[in-house]
This record gives C-alpha cells, structure tokens and sequence, in this order.
C-alpha cells in the first residue's frame, strides 16, 4: 500500500492543483461553468426517472410493488460506478500524450498523471453519489445506517481502477489505438454488468460472464450499502482489497519499468 499512495502524497499539493485545472478546464468558457458538474447528475437522474417509470413501466426485481423510482435510482446508482471507471479507462491511454511537456521533463513524476485523472472522475463521482443521496433522501426513502461501509467499499475500486490506469498510460504510449478499444472496453461493460439489472435477474452463461465481471462486486455492494441496507461482504471485500493493492503495485513497477522509453515514442 505504501508503494501504491507514495506518489500521491508525496506529490499532492502538485495533485491537487492540477486536478483543480482539470475539472475548471472542461468547463471553462461556459455559460454556466462549475455549475454544469451538478446539473448534469440532476439531469441524467431525472431522465432515468421518467424513462424507465413513464415509457418502460419498469420496477427494480425484489423491490416490491410500492415504486417504479426504485428501478431509476438502482440503475443511477450502478451508472456511477461504471461511469467513474469508464472515465478512467478511457482518459488513461493518451495521458501521456497529451501531457507530453511533462514526459519531455526529467524531474517531473509522471506516475502521478493517472492521479490527477482519477481524482477528476472522482470528483464528478462525488458529486452524482451527493445528487443520488438528496434524490433518495427527498422522496422520503430514508438512508440506511451501512452508508457508513461506503468508504470501504470505494478503496479497493480505486486501487483497482488506479492500477488500470497505470498499466494503460504506459501501454497508451505505445500502442496508440488503445484509446479507440478502450471506448469500445467501456460501453461493452456496460452491458456486461449489472447496472441496467440486478444479478439475480440473470441465469445461464451470461451470469457467469457477469459475475466474472471486476465492476460486478462493486456496483451491487455499492447499491447494497447506499439503498437497501446491505452491509457488504466481508469475505469478498477483503479479498478484492488484497487483489486490487497487489494489482496496482504491479501495474506501478510496470509502469515505472516502461518510463525510459516515454520520450522516444510520444
């Protein structure tokens, strides 16, 4: 773990600001600039609610009769954590292209470029969880006590999606069609993942391609924890802390190993 967070504390003030010009750059210039980070959340949940309550008529699987807001706010839910880490994944591959004044510099940490990446998607993140909270909270659904075991569940989803980046911005260098099939990677896990259905809903070979499926685990925990009071599985947690930590360790030592030849090819 040390390994792993070294970076991003040794470097955090640098962090912090960069990741502070990264949000303010994407809406620099419009109209409405910071405010667009909470009115697109406000925005897509309210689409949810509509779509799948008016046209589809839809009602979550388990979640009784009572709502069909249910079905809306269980898809935002699980559309927060496959969009934070499909961000990533697809912003990871051409870090280094885009930064190549930073590369062309020596003394620059480059391993912190997928921090400050990260810490963008988990800002926006943050604020769609705030927006899914207040939703939850206005209609009355009350939050249960085991909000309190989202933080463990967070950590090892982003040691894992750190240790994708890692491993992507160094291969991005590379191999420069990386970020077309990393488009491609995102939208096929969305599919490929229980965030449009729960988990119990599937049988037969496609379940198990689901459960195989890294983001599985983390969108049902998350919705377990945040909206059905759920405390997650202490088993599986642990064992996907200790496999996201080895892996994000890994992916470093590759990065780090890769990073002479950064100059040459960006």
């Amino acid at each position: 773990m040390k390994s792993v967070i070294q970076p991003l504390f040794e470097h955090r003030h640098l962090v912090l600001e960069l990741s502070r010009r990264d949000v303010e750059s994407r809406y620099r210039g419009s109209f409405l600039g910071m405010a667009w980070p909470v009115i697109q959340p406000l925005l897509m949940l309210a689409v949810y609610t509509f779509v799948f309550t008016e046209v589809f008529k839809a009602r979550w699987p388990g979640a009784g009769e009572s709502s069909r807001v249910e079905a809306a706010v269980m898809i935002f839910a699980g559309m927060i954590v496959h969009g934070f880490f499909a961000e990533c994944i697809v912003r990871a591959p051409s870090l280094l292209t885009a930064n190549v004044n930073y590369v062309k510099k020596v003394v620059f940490p480059l391993q912190i470029l997928p921090w400050v990446a990260l810490n963008a998607a988990l800002f926006h993140a943050g604020l769609c969880l705030a927006v899914l909270l207040g939703w939850v909270l206005a209609t009355g659904r009350g939050m249960p006590w085991t909000v309190v075991f989202l933080p463990l569940v967070a950590a090892p989803f982003v040691f894992l999606t750190i240790g994708c980046m890692w491993l992507l911005t160094a291969l991005g260098a590379y191999l420069r069609d990386l970020g077309q099939l990393m488009t491609f990677l995102a939208t096929l896990l969305l599919f490929t993942s229980p965030v449009l259905y729960p988990v119990d809903a599937l049988s037969g070979p496609f379940r198990a391609v689901v459960v195989l499926n890294p983001l599985t685990f983390f969108i049902e925990a998350t919705r377990g924890v945040l909206l059905l009071g759920q405390a997650p599985h202490w088993g599986a947690l642990a064992l996907w802390g200790a496999g996201s930590l080895v892996f994000a360790w890994l992916a470093l030592r590759w990065f780090e190993s890769a990073r002479g030849g950064f100059g040459d090819v960006v």
